[in-house]
């Protein structure tokens, strides 16, 4: 219940060697308790999920239900450090960004983990035709992600309306209280030469 321990922190992962097998690898960003990651998993078992989580607590919630499928791992590590060091180029399927910590007080904005330089860490990961998929609460924060993406020539922005997809226990959370849910997904497009 330990989490996945990578080899190195220095190099990509060995994907294949950490799940057995070679498959579509789709990542969550901040997978906290991994009930999403979970559900997701178990509902498409021809597929590897990845969560990446900080904080320890989340971890140890998160590795009790990657204990128990075989397509699911979880690694306690900051989220943007992971994508630019450790996955390897061209690796991932899709990427799940959901409700990231917002930092509404203005002095903190700039600890947001959408930026230019976070999205072509995120480009470089993915497949061709790979995705984002981004969710908020924040109408605000939503904006400015919107923004950093339209300024970036490095994807295709499509609305989301979430459907195909298990709810987070944050999603859960907002909905019971009745907040409105923003999403829309990045698609990676290939560079205009």
């Amino acid at each position: 219940m330990v989490g996945l321990i990578p080899e190195s922190y220095f190099a990509p992962l060995d994907l294949p060697k950490i799940f057995g097998r070679v498959a579509p690898l789709h990542v969550d960003l901040g997978c906290g308790d991994g009930a999403f990651l979970f559900a997701l998993a178990e509902q498409t078992p021809g597929k590897d999920f990845l969560g990446f989580e900080r904080l320890l607590h989340r971890v140890k919630k998160a590795c009790r239900k990657a204990d128990t499928i075989d397509n699911m791992r979880v690694l306690r590590i900051d989220t943007p450090y992971a994508v630019r060091y450790l996955l390897p180029e061209q690796s991932v399927e899709m990427f799940h960004l959901l409700f990231p910590d917002p930092w509404t007080k203005r002095r903190h904005e700039q600890r947001r983990i959408v930026t230019p330089d976070f999205l072509k860490a995120i480009y470089a990961a993915l497949v061709p035709d790979g995705v984002l998929r981004i969710a908020t609460d924040q109408a605000e924060y939503f904006d400015q992600i919107r923004g950093v993406a339209a300024q970036s020539e490095l994807f295709g922005l499509a609305e989301s309306n979430g459907s195909d997809y298990p709810a987070s226990t944050f999603e859960t959370q907002y909905k019971e209280r009745g907040f409105e849910i923003y999403r829309f997904e990045l698609r990676k497009v290939s560079p205009v030469m």
